[in-house]
């Protein structure tokens, strides 16, 4: 898995998780800061692209991961620097979600 997957991956899967009460809490919370680094990064031009596009395919992604997958994948593996910050981030959604007590899945959709 490449750094954009694992990344486009802990999005999809804190979103859904954040769709269910059982889910809430820890896994939203984490989601959030991953969330927060990776529009930090893109806003500050980090996907290359100027005028905030990097940040629509973000918010895009958020409301509908199915249909802006590949988008996302593109723009974060197309110049952004996908620092150790923000993998830690995804890796810390990933765990926190397959805990037990957790319904694990493909919550991505490929």
């Amino acid at each position: 898995m490449t750094e954009a997957e694992l990344v486009a991956t802990a999005l999809a899967t804190g979103a859904a998780a954040g769709l269910t009460d059982t889910s809430r809490g820890v896994v939203h919370d984490l989601h959030a800061a991953l969330q927060e680094a990776v529009r930090r990064r893109l806003a500050g031009g980090g996907d290359g692209v100027p005028g905030g596009y990097g940040v629509r395919v973000l918010d895009a992604y958020e409301t509908d991961p199915d249909v802006w997958r590949t988008r996302l994948l593109q723009v974060l593996a197309s110049g952004m620097e996908i620092d150790e910050e923000i993998c830690a981030a995804a890796r810390a959604v990933l765990r926190a979600h397959r805990r037990p007590g957790h319904i694990t899945g493909d919550a991505v959709g490929s």
